[in-house]
């Protein structure tokens, strides 16, 4: 190298492309087949689908706040006095213990009264999204129930028979 010859830049060039030079390649599905659909989300389908059935029957459901946990425990706070478990909302585990599948909260100071629904215990108790829907929709007819004073078939005719 001679030293008239201008210094070269030691950084690296920016890549234009992919390391093989295709490019990307195309969408894995087509448009309207729905791949986002995360197990989650189409948890919190259900349980919506299960809130709106009620709703028509009860417009008072409408001050509720329903929300979706993953599991039971997982949000710590003064709400975890005031649980009231139904009779399909706390199955035995293996070990003897019972795992909730939902819970009831009332309401206090500005918070609204609140169901929680626990997607993994759920999850785990059922095969298929047909079992999974009718078991959601079960627990939230309890946790309903609970709230209103009332029983589960006073809230859902069809509660249990399905």
């Amino acid at each position: 190298m001679d030293s008239s010859d201008p210094p070269r830049n030691c950084e690296p060039r920016p890549r234009r492309r992919d390391r093989h030079g295709r490019g990307m390649r195309g969408p894995i599905a087509p448009p309207q087949v729905p791949l986002s659909v995360s197990r989650g989300d189409a948890f919190v389908d259900l349980v919506h689908d299960s809130v709106e059935r009620l709703e028509r029957r009860w417009p008072q459901l409408s001050k509720v706040d329903f929300a979706v946990r993953d599991v039971p425990g997982a949000e710590p706070g003064p709400d975890d006095d005031a649980l009231a478990l139904g009779a399909l909302d706390a199955l035995d585990s293996p070990n003897g213990d019972s795992v909730p599948l939902g819970r009831y909260v009332a309401a206090h100071g500005d918070a609204p009264d609140r169901i929680v629904v626990y997607r993994r215990p759920i999850e785990i108790r059922t095969k298929g999204r047909d079992e999974r829907a009718l078991l959601v929709h079960e627990v939230v007819v309890e946790q309903v129930a609970e709230l209103m004073g009332l029983a589960p078939e006073s809230v859902d005719p069809r509660y249990g028979q399905d």
